[in-house]
Formats: C-alpha cells, structure tokens, sequence
C-alpha cells in the first residue's frame, strides 16, 4: 500500500483507541506522565525512569504512557512501552493493539494487521481489536475484514456489529451495502457523525425523504452538530426547497459547534440564496468559497462560472461577462464548451436588446464563434457545429438574405459534412438546414426556381415528407 493511504489509516486507528486507565490510584501516574510529556523537558528520559520502575509489573498503565507518547507524536518512546508491558505480561491485548497503531502510522499495514490479530488471539472478546484489525485489512482484503468483523459478533453477541460495518462499506464508497448495515443499528447507538453519514448515503441514493426524516430526528438530540446540518443543507438544495436551506445554511454556519467550513460549504449555502434569487449574498459566499478553497487552480477558478451565472440571473450582463471573461483567461485547458458558452451568453443578451445593439451583440457572438472554429481547426465536430451556429447567427443579422451573409459559412458546413463516408442523424439535420437556407436564397434572392428545385431535391432525398421542399418542386 502507499504510504499515504496507511498514514491515513493510522490516524482512523487513533481516533479507536480507549486507554484503560489503572485503578489503586495509579491514575495519578499517568497524569503526571501526560504532564511531562506536554512541557518536552531535555531530561525525559531520566524523569521516567522512576514511573518505569513503579509501574514496571501494570501493564495497563504502561500501555497509557505508551499511547500519550505516540499522541505526542513520539513513536520510539511509544513502541518502548509497548514492549515494557508485553514484558509485564506477554498476553496483554492492549500493548499489541498499540503496537499495531504504531506499525499502521509507519506504513506497515501487513504488521499492523498481524498485531491486532495477536490482540484478539489473546482477547477473542475485545472488540477494539476486531474494528482495528479489519479497517487497516480493508484494503487487502475487504471481504475479510466483513468476515473478522462478524467473527466478533460471535465471540460478542451483544456487541454492535453491525456499525463498524456499515462503516467499511461507506469508507468503501458501497453505498447500498453501507445503508443495509446502517439501517440494522438502533439510531442511539451511533455518533452524529454516523448518523450524518447515514443520512449522507441516503441523500447519495436519492432517498431524500429518508435522508431528511434522520435528520430532524438526530438534530433534535443533536442540534449544534455541524455534520447533520451539513447534509440538511445539501438535501434541501436537492429538493428546492431553498426556505429551508436557507435555515440550514444559517444552522450550519451561526449554530453549529466546531464547524470546518470547506469550500463546498459556501458553495451550497450560496446555492440557497440563488435559489431565493438573492444573488449578491450568493456572489459573496462565492468568493468565499473561492478565498477558502484548498482544491487546485483550476477548480476554484471554476467557481467564476458559477459568479458569472449568478450575475447573468441578477441581470447584470457586463459583470456577468467580465467574470467569465476571467473564468476564460485562468483556466489552463480551454475548451470548446468554454468559448461557446461566452458566444451564447452574448446572443441570449441579444434577445433583451434592439435594433443596432442586437446586431451588435450577435455580432459578438459570432465573433467568438469564429475564434472558436480557427482554435480548433482540425477537430471536425467542433467546427460542424460552430458553423451551423455561425450559418443561424448570420442569417438572423441578415433577415431577408439580401446580403447573402450566411452563405458562405453553410457552404462551407456542407463541404464538409458532404464529405463524410457516414453521417450521423445531427449531420443530417445541419444539411437540411443549410439546403433550406440555400433554397431561399436562390428562390428569394436570386429569383433562380431551377436552383431552388436542385436544393429541394437534396433536402427530400434526406427527408422525403418535407413540405417546404415538396412545395417548391410543385413550382
């Protein structure tokens, strides 16, 4: 395995671990232990020394002065008291599901494994030993892992089963398997965040309703719980019900405890208020997003399109055009949809516009078009379809066809869908609509019937019911 994926396994593994804590007083030992650890003193070695020697035959203190070494972030120390404890007793499960702990953070997923298969051939009834064993197994041998898990039913038949696994399939990615364990667990059983999981798999299953009835249940036990409205948020966005995830996305950011706001999180309470069409508060959350967003250049800077769409609902065509205008210039892979999507913006703004600014506005369009269609020169479905979109924008600048200005660019969309050995039903339609346009313009503008009628026959021999061309052949 790589490194990355048992350093991350380690740190799942801490989050496990319930250090015993000695009786007799001894409790006394560890805190004093804990405080030395934390002030970092030159001398440590030396000041354990006597907490060595007193708790030399407790094992289970041991371990604890081994597990506040390895929070420290102290390893060696920490697997030295692994082994002092397995010194004081040599079947003592906790020192190997620490040792096990430790062999996961350096990388060794194979000997964490085998650790915590000794913890549980010395404890077959110690259940932190089963969990551990089949996260870290997980990812040799998944079913595995079920089967060690359910081995640990057996030997506990009181124990919760059916929560740690429910946990692997979700950490799986196993969407449905996770909500079938899931739903076997009584819900006071589980944390918040299983709970905010739970219902997270059946937002991902699209059962909305079921993912929002475990909400309110769980927020009415855990109401500041940053997770459960986390996924009433998303669900109310899904379900355009944005009154209400407007109240989760207040929830969420004013009333939840130790709240970590991702990027994501702006991206779907600014969601919310586009859906209520209170666009400035959306732009802000945004930007936000933008500010905190750890993903790569290229995915905040996607983030400009959602600005851009937001301006361009508000009704702001010039800082709607400006923001993708900026989306275009940072983007490191610029694609044809990108140039098309600006191109279209100017020809929708065309529509609220008259006279010598509509022209214009489509004129730009069909600039950008143009850029397009030389950027991409040798991909031939791109330039198909920017000249079908070229022919349509210049035969609206030139209504009556007096001025011919499309014709060129429907001949030169003919040329080359002619050309195909085999087309395909979109081909066939873009032919028909420039034979249609060239039909016109011999009949209209050229006053040519012979022409038109050529142009007809074309069109019938794709679309034999085609009135317009059966007409003109009836001339």
């Amino acid at each position: 395995m790589k490194a990355v994926k048992y350093l991350v396994m380690g740190v799942v593994l801490a989050g496990f671990s319930t250090t015993a804590m000695a009786q007799d007083g001894t409790k006394a030992d560890i805190d004093a232990v804990k405080k030395i650890i934390s002030s970092k003193p030159a001398d440590l070695a030396e000041q354990m020394k006597a907490f060595e020697k007193k708790n030399k035959k407790n094992a289970e203190n041991l371990v604890a002065f081994g597990r506040a070494f390895m929070e420290a972030k102290d390893t060696a120390n920490a697997a030295k008291y692994a082994e002092l404890a397995l010194k004081a007793n040599k079947s003592y499960a906790p020192a190997y599901i620490l040792k096990g702990d430790l062999r996961a953070l350096a990388d060794d997923g194979g000997g964490a494994a085998s650790m915590f298969d000794q913890a549980i051939y010395f404890d077959p009834k110690n259940p932190e030993a089963y969990r551990k064993y089949a996260i870290i197994y997980s990812k040799i041998d998944f079913r595995g892992s079920i089967d060690k898990l359910e081995q640990l039913r057996s030997n506990v038949p009181d124990y919760p089963v059916d929560l740690p696994i429910a946990r692997l399939y979700d950490n799986a990615g196993k969407i449905t398997e996770a909500i079938t364990y899931y739903e076997k667990v009584a819900h006071d059983q589980m944390e918040p965040i299983d709970l905010a999981k739970f219902a997270l798999k059946y937002y991902l299953n699209k059962e909305y309703d079921k993912s929002m009835a475990l909400i309110n249940e769980s927020l009415a036990k855990y109401p500041r719980s940053s997770s459960l409205n986390r996924v009433g948020l998303m669900n109310t966005i899904a379900t355009e019900d944005f009154d209400k995830a407007l109240e989760f996305g207040d929830r969420l950011f004013n009333k939840s405890d130790s709240a970590d706001f991702k990027d994501f999180d702006y991206n779907n309470y600014a969601k919310a208020y586009i859906g209520k069409g209170q666009y400035d508060e959306a732009i802000a959350l945004y930007r936000k997003a933008m500010e905190v967003s750890t993903e790569s250049k290229d995915a905040i800077n996607n983030l400009r399109k959602e600005i851009s769409e937001a301006y361009q609902k508000k009704g702001d065509f010039d800082a709607a055009v400006k923001e993708y205008r900026e989306y275009l210039e940072n983007t490191s892979s610029k694609t044809a949809s990108d140039y098309s999507t600006l191109a279209e913006m100017y020809y929708k703004h065309a529509a609220d516009l008259q006279d010598a600014e509509q022209m214009a506005a489509i004129k730009q369009a069909d600039d950008i078009y143009k850029d397009l269609q030389e950027r991409f020169a040798n991909n031939q479905d791109v330039v198909a379809y920017v000249l079908n979109r070229r022919g349509t924008l210049n035969a609206i600048m030139d209504p009556d066809s007096k001025q011919g200005l499309a014709k060129p660019v429907f001949e030169q969309l003919m040329k080359l869908l002619e050309a195909k050995e085999s087309r395909t039903d979109v081909d066939n339609k873009r032919l028909i609509t420039c034979y249609r346009y060239m039909l016109s313009y011999s009949l209209l503008v050229q006053d040519d019937k012979a022409g038109a009628k050529s142009w007809a026959e074309k069109i019938l021999a794709i679309d034999p019911e085609n009135e317009q061309a059966k007409q003109v052949m009836a001339l």
